[in-house]
């Protein structure tokens, strides 16, 4: 009897790719796209940062370089995690306060 190729490791996550839109996820046998508007953890980040992803418990995504945890349901299920980014503290301290004045009172200062 001859056996079959292995098939991917569904307890591994991979980056399959980064793009100006957003970057390519393989986790837990599905592929995602986390677009940098609703992840903008990923915008800043370098290649390297990106690419450097733990995939644990099947369940958890770390960036560790980043700081940055995901559990895979909520890229699975959005509609059930509505919290959203809403700054950083790590991000330029006027790019935070413009972007906040911004969705406040509807125009740029």
């Amino acid at each position: 009897m001859k056996l079959l190729p292995r098939g991917r490791n569904i307890l591994e996550a991979e980056i399959q790719g980064v793009s100006n839109h957003g970057v390519w996820l393989y986790a837990g046998g599905e592929e995602y796209f986390l677009p940098y508007k609703a992840y903008p953890w990923f915008l800043k980040a370098t290649v390297r940062q990106i690419y450097n992803v733990e995939f644990l418990f099947g369940r958890h995504l770390r960036w560790p370089d980043l700081d940055v945890d995901l559990e895979l349901d909520a890229l699975k299920h959005p509609e059930n995690y509505p919290l959203i980014y809403s700054g950083s503290s790590r991000c330029d301290v006027g790019a935070c306060v413009r972007e906040k004045n911004t969705k406040k009172y509807g125009k740029k200062k």
